[in-house]
């Protein structure tokens, strides 16, 4: 008896044959899924390669433009930090949830960990620097003052540039609305009431 009479398998079909058919199959799937994803491949963009070798960039940092030479993979608050020596974003929780690096990229608000420094560029960045000079000091940091809010001071930055940016937007905003847009800063000193405080008084100076 030959093998293929021995190995009928099913009704009808022999071993050889199951595997021809799915040999078959497979080929022409894989010859209709290619058949799909040939056009859909062509009409998806090509993916912009960047060297990891170091850029020189122009950043736009509190109106002023600022040439450095980064490589790819420098985050936006280590380019402050150790390239501008703007040190008042802070790198407190290294997994981009305390807030304490917030400054302002074209007006919003934006943790400064979750942008890489080539992202930024043609874009406007706005650091707690900003809030203070000889000749004029914001009025959220007067607000800050008044209230005594800051304790060890960490967290208080970013919580100047997030009342700053929200308020920008929203002049004569309510105290609950302040309160809902500091949810993404942390202050471990637990000095919230007077953090919040400031942030309404901001908001009405600033309608």
């Amino acid at each position: 008896m030959e093998r293929d009479e021995v190995n009928r398998v099913g009704a009808g079909f022999s071993r050889r044959e199951f595997l021809k058919g799915s040999g078959a199959a497979v080929v022409a799937g894989a010859a209709a899924t290619s058949a799909v994803e040939g056009p859909l491949e062509a009409q998806q963009p090509a993916t912009k390669i960047i060297s990891a070798e170091p850029h020189t960039i122009k950043l736009n940092v509190n109106g002023k433009d600022q040439n450095l030479t980064v490589e790819p993979r420098v985050l936006l608050i280590d380019a402050l930090r150790n390239d501008l020596n703007l040190t008042g974003c802070k790198d407190v929780c290294d997994r981009s949830t305390c807030g304490a690096c917030t400054v302002l990229i074209d007006g919003k608000p934006v943790y400064a960990c979750t942008r890489f420094a080539i992202e930024v560029v043609g874009q406007k960045v706005v650091t707690a620097e900003s809030l203070h000079s000889l000749e004029k000091t914001d009025d959220v940091v007067t607000a800050f003052c008044k209230y005594d809010a800051i304790q060890c001071g960490f967290c208080t930055p970013g919580f100047v540039m997030a009342v700053r940016g929200f308020c920008n937007q929203n002049p004569g905003a309510t105290e609950d609305a302040c309160r809902r847009a500091l949810g993404g800063n942390i202050c471990r000193c637990g000095i919230y009431d007077g953090v919040l405080k400031a942030a309404y008084d901001t908001a009405q100076i600033a309608q």
